[in-house]
Parts: structure tokens; sequence; C-alpha cells
């Protein structure tokens, strides 16, 4: 894949032009410092080898179709997702240490040659894949931002719709995730009226429950042991 002019800006993005919070948590233990040195290597995703080889070429199989997450936690989507579908190439972006760290033993636990992991703002990810490349995307339960002099930094925006739509094949699919009452009228408030996607939804059940093919993250089990409500939102991308 030829990397642009344009591609290159927007790659550099400036580091304070950010969504995410801190980049690091508590110390790593012992053994977590031995997953991040020995797991990490295999798994992660430079810019340079995205540019050079294209999103379906990083995977040590042939993969069928691309699907990306965006902002993984734990991971215990992600690798589940990967599991249970070894044709499928997943990219996963997350800034985190501790985030990786965990979702790298789970990986560890469930070897998944099917993902590939950016240690990067997901926007800059969207910024380098090309038109209609991916077949599903998952933005789940990501950072409220609950003051209202944040919500700029709020992930699910019209711009990031915007890119997300142009990235989709047709008939992909859009996946979103909250507990939080004021993100979820933000989300839908942008969703539902953007000429690209069409909810999915018919009535409660379907953003009420979680679907089956859709794994527990570790925020919605806290949100449900808080006595928050998880919601389950999915968009397909209408053709162009």
């Amino acid at each position: 894949m030829e990397e642009t002019e344009a591609t290159v800006a927007r790659r550099d993005r400036p580091e304070h032009d950010k969504l995410h919070g801190r980049r690091r948590g508590h110390k790593l233990r012992a053994n977590q410092q031995r997953v991040l040195d020995e797991m990490l290597p295999a798994y992660k995703l430079s810019f340079d080898e995205l540019v050079a080889k294209g999103p379906t070429g990083v995977f040590r199989a042939p993969v069928k179709s691309l699907w990306l997450e965006i902002g993984f936690g734990g991971g215990e989507h992600l690798v589940a997702q990967a599991a249970a579908h070894p044709d499928v190439g997943l990219i996963g972006c997350e800034v985190f240490e501790n985030g990786i760290v965990t979702m790298l033993a789970h990986a560890e636990r469930t070897p998944v040659p099917n993902l590939r992991v950016m240690t990067e703002d997901g926007r800059r990810v969207l910024d380098l894949l090309p038109a209609a490349s991916l077949e599903r995307v998952f933005i789940l339960f990501p950072d409220p931002w609950r003051k209202v002099r944040h919500h700029k930094r709020r992930l699910v925006s019209t711009e990031t719709l915007d890119r997300v739509a142009e990235l989709m094949v047709d008939g992909g699919e859009l996946r979103l995730g909250t507990d939080h009452i004021d993100y979820l009228r933000w989300m839908l408030e942008r969703s539902v009226r953007h000429p690209a996607f069409e909810w999915l939804a018919r009535g409660p059940s379907d953003w009420l429950e979680r679907p089956a093919d859709w794994p527990q993250t570790r925020y919605e089990a806290k949100a449900i042991r808080q006595g928050r409500v998880p919601h389950f939102l999915r968009f397909t991308r209408l053709p162009r």
C-alpha cells in the first residue's frame, strides 16, 4: 500500500491531539513484564508494516476479511473473536499498557495468529487503512469523557463515523457498546442520522441483550456489578 503525503500527515498527528488518557497504570508485576516482553513482538503491528504490506498482508496466513477493534481494553472480546473466526484477520488498537498486557495473557493461553495489535490512537490507524477494507468495526465501552469540556475527546463522533463509513465494505457491521446513558444518547444522535449507517434494532431486546456472537468485556461485567445497564448497538453499512 503506497504511503502518500496525506497518510503521512494523518499518521503523524500531534500527540496532544488525542482521545485517550494515560498510557500506563500501576507498575507491571514480574510475570506481566515477562508477558509483555515475550508476547508483544509477535503481535505488534507498526505503521510501517501496515503501509508496506497492506492490512490483509500483515497476518501469518491468508485471511478472507478484516475486522478492527478500537480500544480493546483487556482484550477479552478481541481474543475471543479471533479464536472464533480463524479465517478473519483482526487488528486491535489500544494505548493503555496494562490492558495490552492483559490481552497478551489471553493470547498466551489461546494463541491467535490471525490477530495483530497496534499500540496507537485508533484514529491514527483509521487514517492509514484503505477504503472498503473493513467488514466489521468494534468500539466497545469507550471512555465516556464525562466532563462537558472533554466531550470533544469522545471517540464516537461524526468525524470518526465518516471515516469508518469510508473504510467499511457495503453490508459491513459497526458495533458500539456503552453503559453510560449520556454517551448512549451521544452515540445514537450521531449514528442513527448518519447517511451511511442503518441501525439494526427492531425492539428493546436488540440493544439491551448482548448478541450471542458478542463476547463479554470486563467493562460490561463491571457495569453490571455496579448496577449500570450495558447497551449494545449494531449498524450495517448501507450500499454506496
